[in-house]
């Protein structure tokens, strides 16, 4: 049938009752994945997703609670239903999964998902993806400088974890024995079987409601609005070529920086992002998988559209890409993916900044763009557990056209909160000392980049397993249209304690850790966006006065003059002082 029919035969009332229903299925997966969950990374940092597929595999509806896993989604159910056979899964049924090369990410994020079948007939696909702290391998947290997949932990081809509603005991006993964490990475699974259980209750009460014809043909005309509003939105992006280039600073084991390198070409109603001229991958924890690069691809498309512009296929289709085998932004086995997300989240402040010659109005100066993922691993010497935590940590974020950015934030498609000190140090048997914005961490401009953040880990009483897998340790983010780069990233064991020597970490490096030791994980800060010598003094002064910048760099960077005594901008000597920094850079 035409879609053109399918229109016509549509109630537009209706319509909106199940596109919405569809979407409110999904958040209410999400909501019983996050409420049973055991991690602080899942329960209280939300690093996790929920959608359902059609009964072809085709998105309909996702809980955005981690836009980064935009991608991996589309393509990891796909592979698995037909790995697995479609034919093989009965109501109740889950599969589970986290093969990187099948559609997935890294290791950690693990996803469920089954069949939904109504009256004995199929109607979809209910999936949850979380980020488990540990899933074995090298290191705890199961993240740290690997080379090649085998190091990063337990690699999971689809196989059946529930079966007719029940967990296979022995497949599950099978994955926990490769994982430290048991408790919580059990309680984590049973919450993500929780979420598909939920879905798919919802969705045969829609199918029992309208039926299953009426469904499927208010599934198609979903598809269909979204098609047409994504040509419509991708019409109204200017025409041309875009293009930039980006690197990682490090890639774990070797000195050369990871390039990174796009070319979009928007005409009409078509957008092609091409990476032809990354590097080819490496035998280091950088590489980014298709998935992961689909995600930014699909991420930076859709945050230039609309914001309630639904996300399913009719949008996916329009995301066109050409990432080549065996490059960094496209890894084949046996490459280490565990660092992908750094790579991906470079990905997209690059793809952003190609835009913005075209779009100054809607596009951000670059963010910190790093994952910034930070784990550790230490056994408790009361309850004999091992327990194993990870965080992705804020950063600043990047200036925009009419507006500073926001301080110590998730950026792009991490949407990540940071982890409450109360609850790191009630469930782990170490103290968080110090939590803080970075004092002059900014990028300057006529609106400034927003503030790092300093998160430091001490430890008491017990050894310890630490972790840094994150980046910027050579350059922070750069600026945009005259702004200046935020600063650089630091990650410092003992950074205040004079009796212990304070060492300047490698931002990929997995350390052992004494009792009473303590590392300092500080992010950068955002981008500057326009000439810093163009902002407002009377902004200067607000944030001189609220401990952000200090005296000095009011001077230096924006040449705004402050009386240190009234706390005022001394409005003459300031003009002067531009005046002379402008003259100064027009004769450099």
């Amino acid at each position: 049938m035409a879609n053109k029919d399918v229109r016509n035969r549509i109630d537009p009332i209706q319509f909106e009752v199940v596109r919405s229903a569809l979407t409110q299925v999904t958040e209410e997966m999400a909501a019983a994945l996050r409420r049973s969950a055991y991690s602080t990374n899942v329960k209280t940092r939300q690093d996790f997703s929920c959608a359902f597929f059609d009964r072809d595999c085709k998105p309909i509806s996702q809980a955005f609670t981690q836009p980064v896993h935009l991608g991996s989604f589309v393509e990891l159910i796909p592979t698995s239903v037909e790995a697995y056979g479609a034919e093989n899964l009965n109501p109740g049924d889950m599969l589970v999964v986290n093969n990187p090369f099948g559609g997935g990410s890294h290791l950690n994020d693990v996803t469920v998902f089954g069949p939904v079948h109504h009256e004995g007939k199929l109607i979809g696909y209910v999936a949850s993806l979380a980020h488990h702290v540990d899933v074995g391998g090298g290191a705890p947290a199961s993240i740290g400088p690997f080379q090649e997949i085998f190091q990063e932990g337990v690699i999971i081809t689809p196989v059946k974890l529930v079966r007719q509603g029940k967990i296979n005991e022995d497949i599950f006993k099978l994955l926990l024995a490769q994982i430290r964490s048991k408790r919580v990475t059990a309680g984590d699974f049973r919450a993500q079987i929780a979420a598909n259980t939920v879905g798919s209750r919802r969705l045969t009460e829609l199918v029992s409601k309208y039926g299953l014809n009426d469904f499927d043909r208010y599934v198609t005309a979903v598809i269909d609005y979204t098609d047409r509003r994504t040509r419509a939105e991708i019409s109204d992006i200017p025409d041309g070529i875009y293009e930039s280039e980006s690197f990682l600073d490090f890639d774990g084991f070797t000195e050369n920086i990871v390039n990174l390198k796009t070319k979009i070409t928007v005409e009409g109603e078509t957008v092609y992002f091409d990476f032809d001229g990354c590097d080819p991958q490496r035998r280091a924890p950088v590489n980014s998988t298709k998935a992961m690069t689909f995600s930014a691809c699909a991420y930076a498309l859709r945050a230039l559209m609309a914001p309630d512009l639904p996300v399913n296929d009719g949008f996916y289709r329009h995301v066109r890409m050409n990432a080549k085998p065996g490059t960094v932004v496209h890894a084949l086995h046996p490459a280490p993916v565990v660092g992908g997300w750094e790579t991906q989240v470079r990905v997209n402040d690059m793809l952003f900044r190609a835009f913005a010659p075209g779009m100054p109005q809607k596009i951000a100066s670059s963010t910190k763009a790093m994952m910034a993922q930070a784990g550790f691993g230490i056994i408790d010497q009361v309850t004999g557990e091992y327990h194993c935590n990870y965080e992705a940590l804020a950063g600043g974020y990047g200036a925009r056209e009419t507006s500073d950015g926001p301080d110590a934030v998730q950026q792009h498609g991490q949407n990540t909160e940071n982890a409450p000190v109360e609850e790191v140090e009630s469930h782990f048997p170490i103290r968080v000392s110090q939590l803080s914005l970075i004092e002059d961490s900014e990028g300057p401009g006529k609106f400034r980049g927003g503030l790092g953040m300093r998160r430091d880990y001490h430890f008491p009483d017990d050894a310890a397993t630490f972790t840094v897998l994150s980046d910027r340790d050579i350059a922070g983010p750069k600026g945009i249209f005259g702004g200046m780069a935020g600063r650089k990233a630091y990650y410092i064991l003992n950074p205040d304690d004079p009796e212990r020597t304070k060492t300047e970490l490698s931002s990929k490096c997995v350390i052992e850790l004494k009792p009473g030791d303590t590392v300092s994980f500080q992010t950068p800060g955002g981008g500057g966006y326009g000439s810093p010598l163009e902002r407002d003094p009377k902004r200067v002064l607000e944030d001189v006065i609220l401990g952000k910048i200090n005296i000095e760099r009011a001077r230096e960077c924006y040449g705004v003059i402050i009386d240190n005594r009234t706390n005022t901008v001394d409005e003459a000597s300031t003009i002067r002082s531009r005046k002379q920094m402008i003259k100064s850079r027009s004769s450099n």
